[in-house]
C-alpha cells in the first residue's frame, strides 16, 4: 500500500505544510478499493484482523460522538472500544477529533459507522499516515525505494522462530503487498492515459534503433534517418505549422526486405504516412517556406489515426518554443498603414526559434527606446514579437486546449481620424506624458495621481494613454522599485484594462509577465492591485496561456491561503487578507476560462482553498469563488471535488443570497455538477430544490433564469427530484416561462419539461397549464440543443392521447417528421423516438402517417445512417409504423428488409433491441420472412440471444418466431445452434419470451419430423 500511494497516487501541496491527496478519479478509485479491502478484512482473516498495530493509526476525523453505538464507551466528547490490547489500552480511542485505530477490526467497523464520510475518513487517514505499514507492522517493513529485501527477511525470521506474532506479521505483510500490487495495476490504466510522447523521448528510441542499423547481416534494419537535421528549440524536427497539430519529426526506414518506410512521429504515437516514394511528403518539406495548403501540406495521410485532429492534445509549450500559425483568411486581418514596412518574415521564424535574445544584436539592450511608430520598451522578448504582431498583422496565437468562446480576441484596431474633434481630456493626458518619461520618482508620482484625476472609464482617455506611448511608460514602472510609483502604475493599469484594445497592448507589451512576479512582492496593496489588473487582461486565450506559462496560478493561488476563512468579525489585519484572496480569486476566475489553466488550479492545490472560501458569508469574495468553481465544474476531476469536498451544502446556502449575480454563479456551477447522480441528491438533501424553483419567479435576469432553469433541467433527471418540484410547484411555473425568452434559456427550460414529463401526472399539469401549444410551436425553430430537446418533450407528452389529440390538432407530428430531415443526428434521433408515441397514441395512425408526402420513403433511407442512436431510434418508429398493414407494404417496396438485414451485425444491444422488434412485425407482408433469410440476417439475430439484456432476448425470440415460418430460416437457426439457446428461455419467467422461444423451437421440429416422415415414409 505504501508503493502505491507514493507512486501511483496523486498528491499535491497547497503552499506550506503536508501533501493531501487530489480529488481525481484515480484516487477515488484506489480510495474506494482500500475501504472496500479493510471493509472485508475482518469477515475474511478474522485471526489477522485482531492483530494490534505496533503503533496506532491517527488522523483528525470528522466523525462525531453520537455516530458510535454498541461496542463503545463514550464520556463526553471522548469515544473508546470496549475492546482492549494486552497492555490494557483501547484499540479505538477518539478525543475531541483525534481518532487513534490499532487494529484492522476496529478499522473495519469504523468504515461501516462512517457511511457516507467512509472516503473523507479514508482520504485523511493516508494523508496522516504516509507509509501505513510502518505503523502497522513496524519500520522495518517501511516501504523503500530499489530493492526491497522485507519479505526475504521475513521469511529467515520465520524459518528460525516459531513466534506465532511472526508468523501473523507475515500473513498480513503479504496480505497488504497483494493490495499493493492491485492498487498499482489498477492506476496502469488511468496514468497510461495520460502518458504522451515528447522530443526526447522519441530521440532516444531512435538512437537505440541506430545501434541495430547497418549494411550487415546481424542488423535489423538497413538504415533509420530524421528527414530533417535541424532541431527547433523545445526538440522538434517538424516545422511550426505542423507542430501546432502535435507532430515532432519525421523518419525514413529502410528494411532490408521491403521498401521504404515513411513514419510520422506526434504526441499522440508514431505513425505510418501513406506515400511510397521520393515523391512523397517528406521529400518536399522545406522549413522556412510556407506550406501550400491545397498542394503539399495535406499530402501525407495518417493510417492509423487522425493526427490533424490532435491540436487540443498538444502538449504545453513554453514562451520560448511558442510557433506562430498563417492566417488563412484575408479577411481577418488587421488594417495597417500601407506606407510602413512589413518585417521579414523569415527573419520573424529565427526570432521565434532563438533560445537567447543577446544573439540579435540588431536589437537595442533592455531599457533603451527605439522610434517605430511611437516609443517602444524592449524589455523582453514577448514585447520585441509584439512589435510583428502589430505590424505584420500576419500571425495569431496557437490555439489552445479550451471550453470558452473567444471573447474579444479580433477586435478592429482603432484609429484617431484626426486631431480637430479630440477632446481636452486627450491634450491634458498628453501634457503629463512628458513628465511621466522624464521626471524623477517623486514627479512621477505626481503625474500618476494627476492622471487618475482624468476619467479613465472613458473611452478617450484610455486610448489617448495608448496612443501617446504612456501604456509602455506605466508598464516599465512595474519593473522599478518605486513601490509608490508601481502602485501608482497598476491602480491606472486596472481601470483602463477594461478596454479590449489596452488589454490586448499590456499583453504584447510583456505587461503580464511583471505583474505575475509582483505577486511575490511582501506589499498587500501591490499583489491585490496585481490580480486585479491580471483578473482584466486575462480576458483573451493569449493572455490566459502567458499567466500560466510565466508561474501566475500557482502563485494565484496562493494568494487563497489566509487564515480568517469564515471568521464573521476580522481585524484589519485579517480583512486585507481576505482583500488579498479575493482579487486572486477574481484573477483566477479569468483564467479559468482555459482548459490548461483548470487543470494547472487542481494541481496548484487550488481545490481545498476554494472550498474552504466557500464558507465564508462575504458575498464580494463568494462571487469570483463560486464564479471560478463553476467555471471549472465543466471538468469531471473537478465535479468530483465540488461533490466529495462537501461544495455542494454551501452552493445550495448560497441559491437564498440577496446577490443575484452569486444566485446565478451557484446555479450555474449546479447546472455543471448536476450531470451526476450523486450531485443531484446531495442538491436535495441539502434542499436546494426550492429556492431554484423560487427562483425561477425572476424572469427579468435572463442570465439568472439561464442558470436556475439549468440546474432545474439537470436535477430532474432523477425521479426523486421530479416528485420535488411538482411540490413546489416548478413545472406549471416553468410552463409559464415558454414564450419571450432567449433560446439558451429555453433550451434549459424545454429539457426541463421534457425529464419532468416521464411522471404521467406532470403530462397532464402541463396540458391543463397549457403548455403544449408552445412547445408544438418550438418545433419549427433552427436552434440544434432547443431541437433536441423540445422533441423529447414533445414525445413525452405524446404518451398521453389526450395530449396526443392536441398535438395532432396543432400539426405537431407533421413538424415532428420534418426534423427527421435535419443534418443534425441528434435532432434526428431525438424527432425519430418522438415519431413513436405519437404514432401508438394517434386515433387513425395509419392514415395519419401515409398523409405524409414522402414520410416513408425518408424514414427507411435513415437506415442508412452511420449514427447508432438514429438508427436504433428509426427501428423502433419502423416497428410502429409496420402495425399498419399498407404502411408495411409501402416501407417494404420502398427496400426497408435488406436495409435492416445489414444493420443486424451490430454488438449495440439498445440497436439490437429495436432492431430484432422491427424485422418481427415487418416479417407480417408477403415474402418478407424469406427475404430475411436471403439477406443473411437469420444467423447474427441468433447470436443476440447471448446478450445480457433481457429486452434483447425477448425481441429477439419474437423475432425468430416469425422468422421461423419459413423452413429454410429453421434449417439456418438450427444450424447456428438456436435450439440451445432458445430451450433455456423456455423456463423464463417473462411469458412473452416464453411463448415466442417456445414457438421457434416447435417450428423447427415440426420441420424436423416433417423432414423425416419424407425420408422415411
Amino acid at each position: 500500500m505504501g508503493a502505491a500511494l507514493a507512486r501511483a497516487a496523486q498528491w499535491t501541496a497547497a503552499g506550506s505544510g503536508t501533501g493531501t491527496l487530489e480529488i481525481t478519479p484515480l484516487n477515488e478509485s484506489l480510495l474506494n478499493q482500500i475501504i472496500k479491502f479493510a471493509e472485508d478484512f475482518s469477515t475474511r482473516h478474522p485471526r489477522e484482523a485482531a492483530f494490534v498495530f505496533r503503533e496506532p493509526l491517527e488522523w483528525k476525523t470528522q466523525l462525531g460522538c453520537s455516530v458510535f453505538g454498541e461496542g463503545y464507551e463514550i464520556n463526553e466528547a471522548t469515544v473508546q472500544s470496549e475492546a482492549k490490547g494486552k497492555d490494557g489500552q483501547p484499540l479505538l480511542l477518539l478525543m475531541a477529533s483525534t481518532l487513534r485505530v490499532r487494529s484492522f477490526d476496529q478499522l473495519s467497523s469504523l468504515l461501516q459507522i462512517a457511511m457516507e464520510k467512509k472516503l473523507k475518513e479514508a482520504q485523511a487517514c493516508l494523508e496522516a499516515n504516509r507509509d501505513p505499514i510502518v505503523k502497522i507492522l513496524g519500520p522495518e517493513y517501511g516501504t523503500v525505494e530499489g530493492e526491497d529485501m522485507s519479505m526475504l527477511h521475513l521469511l529467515d525470521k520465520v524459518k528460525k522462530d516459531d513466534d506465532p506474532e511472526t508468523e501473523l506479521k507475515m500473513k498480513i505483510f503479504l496480505l497488504l503487498h497483494q493490495l499493493d500490487l492491485q492498487l498499482l495495476n489498477s492506476s496502469l490504466k488511468h496514468i497510461s492515459e495520460d502518458i504522451r510522447l515528447n522530443p526526447a523521448a522519441i530521440n532516444n528510441e531512435v538512437n537505440l534503433l541506430k545501434n541495430f542499423s547497418g549494411k550487415g547481416e546481424d542488423t535489423v534494419l538497413e538504415s533509420l534517418e530524421y528527414t530533417s537535421d535541424y532541431t527547433f528549440s523545445n526538440g522538434c524536427r517538424a516545422p511550426p505549422w505542423r507542430q501546432v497539430h502535435g507532430e515532432i519529426c519525421y523518419l525514413v526506414i529502410k528494411p532490408h526486405d521491403t521498401d521504404p518506410l515513411y513514419i510520422t512521429c506526434s504526441t499522440a504515437g508514431v505513425f505510418l504516412n501513406g506515400v511510397s516514394n521520393n515523391k512523397g511528403f517528406h521529400g518536399e518539406y522545406n522549413f522556412f517556406k510556407e506550406p501550400t495548403y491545397e498542394k503539399n501540406y495535406q499530402r501525407m495521410e495518417v493510417v492509423d489515426a487522425k493526427v490533424s485532429g490532435q491540436s487540443q492534445n498538444l502538449y504545453d509549450f513554453t514562451e520560448k518554443n511558442v510557433c506562430e500559425k498563417v492566417k488563412s483568411s484575408a479577411a481577418r486581418r488587421r488594417s495597417i498603414d500601407k506606407k510602413k514596412l512589413e518585417p521579414s518574415m523569415k527573419f520573424l521564424r529565427f526570432l521565434l526559434s532563438c533560445n537567447n535574445f543577446d544573439d540579435v544584436t540588431s536589437f537595442p539592450q533592455q531599457g533603451r527606446e527605439i522610434s517605430c511608430n511611437h516609443v517602444q520598451y524592449w524589455s523582453s522578448r514577448t514585447v520585441i514579437l509584439s512589435y510583428f504582431y502589430k505590424t505584420s498583422g500576419r500571425f495569431e496565437d496557437i490555439s489552445e486546449s479550451s471550453s470558452e468562446t473567444e471573447e474579444d480576441e479580433e477586435q478592429p484596431v482603432r484609429h484617431q481620424e484626426g486631431n480637430t474633434d479630440l477632446p481636452s481630456e486627450y491634450w491634458g493626458i498628453q501634457k503629463l506624458a512628458k513628465y511621466l518619461k522624464g521626471g524623477n520618482p517623486t514627479a512621477t508620482v505626481i503625474a500618476l495621481c494627476s492622471m487618475r484625476d482624468f476619467n479613465l472609464a472613458q473611452e478617450t482617455c484610455q486610448l489617448a494613454i495608448r496612443d501617446i506611448g504612456c501604456l509602455e511608460v506605466l508598464i516599465n514602472l512595474l519593473d522599478t522599485e518605486e513601490i509608490k510609483c508601481q502602485i501608482g502604475s497598476l491602480k491606472i493599469l486596472k481601470e483602463i484594462s477594461q478596454n479590449t484594445l489596452i488589454r490586448h497592448a499590456i499583453a504584447d507589451l510583456g505587461g503580464l509577465q511583471i505583474m505575475v512576479k509582483i505577486l511575490d512582492s511582501p506589499d498587500k496593496d501591490l499583489k491585490c492591485l496585481a490580480a486585479e489588473t491580471i483578473a482584466n487582461v486575462a480576458r483573451f486565450k493569449r493572455a490566459r496561456r502567458t499567466v500560466r506559462q510565466h508561474g501566475g496560478i500557482k502563485r494565484l493561488v496562493g494568494l487563497l491561503e489566509c487564515i480568517s476563512v469564515g471568521s464573521t468579525s476580522l481585524t484589519p489585519y485579517q480583512a486585507k487578507d481576505t482583500e488579498i484572496a479575493r482579487c486572486g480569486a477574481l484573477a483566477l476566475w479569468s483564467c479559468s476560462k482555459s482548459i490548461k489553466n483548470k487543470e494547472a488550479i487542481r494541481k496548484a492545490g487550488g481545490i481545498p482553498l476554494l472550498a474552504r472560501w466557500l464558507k465564508c458569508s462575504h458575498a464580494n469574495i463568494l462571487t469570483p469563488v463560486v464564479g471560478t468553481l463553476q467555471e471549472c465544474a465543466s471538468e469531471p476531476s473537478y465535479r468530483l471535488a465540488i461533490r466529495t469536498e462537501g461544495m455542494i451544502e454551501n452552493l445550495v446556502k448560497n441559491l437564498s443570497s440577496e446577490h443575484e449575480e452569486l444566485q446565478m454563479h451557484c446555479a450555474s456551477a449546479i447546472f455543471k455538477c448536476a450531470e451526476d447522480k450523486e450531485t443531484r441528491d446531495l442538491v436535495r438533501q441539502h434542499g436546494g430544490l426550492q429556492p431554484l424553483s423560487v427562483l425561477l419567479g425572476n424572469s427579468e435576469n435572463k442570465q439568472l433564469l439561464a442558470a436556475v432553469t439549468g440546474a432545474i433541467w439537470k436535477c430532474a433527471m432523477s425521479g426523486e427530484n421530479v416528485s420535488k418540484f411538482r411540490e413546489y410547484k416548478a413545472i406549471e411555473a416553468l410552463v409559464g416561462l415558454l414564450t419571450d425568452q432567449p433560446e439558451g434559456v429555453l433550451v434549459n427550460i424545454v429539457g426541463a419539461l421534457g425529464e419532468c414529463c416521464q411522471e404521467p401526472i406532470n403530462r397532464t399539469t402541463i396540458r391543463k397549464c397549457g403548455g403544449i401549444p408552445p412547445l408544438v410551436k418550438l418545433l419549427a425553430g433552427t436552434d440544434q440543443a432547443l431541437l433536441v430537446n423540445v422533441t423529447k418533450a414533445v414525445g413525452a407528452c405524446a404518451t398521453e392521447p389526450e395530449n396526443m389529440m392536441i398535438i395532432d390538432r396543432l400539426d405537431g407530428v407533421r413538424l415532428l417528421w420534418s426534423l427527421l430531415k435535419n443534418p443534425n443526428p441528434d435532432v434526428q434521433a431525438s424527432a425519430a423516438w418522438a415519431i413513436c408515441p405519437c404514432i401508438e397514441n394517434a386515433k387513425d395512425a395509419g392514415e395519419m402517417v401515409r398523409s405524409f408526402v414522402g414520410g416513408l420513403e425518408l424514414i427507411v433511407n435513415l437506415l442508412k445512417s452511420k449514427n447508432k442512436e438514429v438508427l436504433a431510434s428509426v427501428c423502433a418508429a419502423i416497428t410502429n409504423i409496420a402495425k399498419d398493414e399498407e404502411n408495411l407494404a409501402v416501407i417494404t417496396d420502398h427496400g426497408v428488409v435488406p436495409l435492416l438485414s445489414k444493420l443486424a451485425n451490430t454488438n449495440n444491444d439498445k440497436l439490437r433491441r429495436h432492431l430484432a422488434e422491427a424485422i418481427s412485425h415487418c416479417c407480417m407482408w408477403g415474402s418478407n420472412r424469406v427475404t430475411f433469410g436471403e439477406t443473411k440476417a437469420i444467423a447474427p439475430l441468433v447470436r443476440y440471444l447471448k446478450s445480457n439484456d433481457p429486452s434483447v432476448h425477448r425481441a429477439t425470440a419474437q423475432a425468430l418466431y416469425q422468422l421461423s415460418e419459413d423452413p429454410n430460416n429453421c434449417i439456418t437457426m438450427h444450424e447456428n445452434g438456436v435450439v440451445k439457446l432458445l430451450l433455456a428461455m423456455v423456463g423464463s419467467t417473462d411469458e412473452i419470451l416464453q411463448e415466442a422461444a417456445a414457438g421457434c423451437i416447435a417450428n423447427i421440429r415440426r420441420l424436423a419430423l416433417a423432414t423425416e416422415k419424407a425420408k422415411y415414409g
